[in-house]
């Protein structure tokens, strides 16, 4: 089977592949079998339906509560009620989007690799995909890559991890604080979903909190100066090929309504990261044993993109030398959603930057 050529390919169809995609279109580029002559994108994506990430998030996510939420380039979040479910809302909102623009997203299709098809700098990359009927594959002059992260949730390793008695769960398959009722939670991580989720169960249950560096708390708020700021030392450690690190490594922790409120039900209260699980517990520092009916990992998620490795970019730190949107050593590959461009704000300007990169470089010849 010959692959069959495009002249962009976006993989995933999350916040940062929808941005992609309408600036795609803006700038004149058609769907794949359209055959008017212009240039042609596809959209790819691991997904049975729309929405993202956000079709998984759990039930008491609100629509009033979410964080990080911005529309798409072009077309606003349509009111809701703050109360509704953020993941029945958000998913409709992407559908929509999808159609307003006719972006023709072709899914359940997962990318196994994108590689090389020759030698010559300037010559095209295979994509190799499979879909319930078999596998598929294109010759693409670029790739924009935005598979985010949500399909790499990060799970730490401690001793005896194996041995626990009770339920271990990563925030990525959690659903109900009511799940845990009348047990005993140990939440691990700092994160904006550790907290969050610790102020909910804590509603119900005993919970306690635990992370590897105690949280220094700003109260001045995460105010536009301190976001440019983050966003440029991420950007820096993603120019190096470091690996982009933990959203509240680089922002720091600030104070949220969770917070506030975990804090006022006296569940806000710091503990130094266990050394080892056992059976019916955690071992704390001090040697006590902390009993434990369920570990919560709030520890965050990774980068998705094990189907860049035939290209060969990860630096021996773990990173992907990216700058301005575009891999530094694949200058025919684009990463959005990657490092600075992590957050719905970020994930639409740099969906933005990768198309005007592609149109500088046609237009270059």
């Amino acid at each position: 089977m010959s692959p069959a050529p495009v002249d962009v390919l976006v993989i995933g169809a999350g916040q940062a592949g929808l941005s992609a995609a309408y600036h795609l279109r803006r700038r004149g580029f058609v769907p794949l079998g359209d055959v008017d002559g212009s240039p042609t994108f596809i959209v790819l994506d691991a997904e049975s339906e729309p929405g993202g990430a956000w079709q998984h998030r759990w039930a008491t996510l609100r629509m009033g509560t979410v964080n990080g939420i911005h529309e798409l380039p072009g077309y606003a979040v349509p009111p809701a009620d703050p109360q509704a479910p953020s993941r029945e809302v958000l998913p409709a909102y992407f559908a929509a989007y999808e159609d307003r623009y006719d972006l023709r997203v072709r899914r359940p299709v997962r990318v196994r690799a994108v590689r090389r098809a020759d030698d010559d700098p300037r010559g095209l990359l295979t994509v190799d995909a499979q879909d319930a009927d078999g596998p598929l594959s294109w010759s693409a002059r670029y790739v924009i890559n935005a598979t985010g992260t949500w399909r790499k949730p990060f799970w730490p390793t401690y001793p005896g991890q194996g041995s626990f008695a009770g339920r271990q769960l990563h925030v990525h398959d959690y659903r109900s604080a009511e799940d845990f009722r009348d047990q005993r939670v140990v939440v691990v991580g700092a994160g904006v979903s550790a907290i969050q989720l610790l102020d909910e169960i804590s509603q119900v249950t005993d919970t306690f909190w635990v992370s590897r560096t105690e949280p220094q708390w700003d109260a001045t708020g995460f105010d536009t100066a301190a976001r440019i700021q983050a966003i440029a030392g991420v950007e820096e450690r993603v120019r190096q090929g470091l690996p982009p690190g933990s959203v509240v490594s680089v922002t720091g922790a600030h104070w949220s309504p969770w917070a506030e409120a975990a804090e006022n039900r006296g569940a806000l209260v710091w503990h130094s990261m266990f050394t080892a699980i056992e059976p019916k517990g955690v071992r704390m520092p001090d040697g006590t044993l902390e009993p434990a009916d369920v570990i919560l990992w709030a520890t965050g998620f990774r980068a998705d993109i094990a189907h860049l490795a035939p290209l060969r970019l990860r630096t021996a730190a773990g990173g992907v030398r990216v700058r301005d949107t575009r891999a530094m050593d694949e200058p025919r590959l684009f990463l959005i959603g990657y490092g600075p461009s992590q957050s719905t704000v970020g994930a639409n300007r740099a969906g933005r930057d990768a198309v005007r990169a592609i149109v500088r470089d046609r237009a270059a010849g």
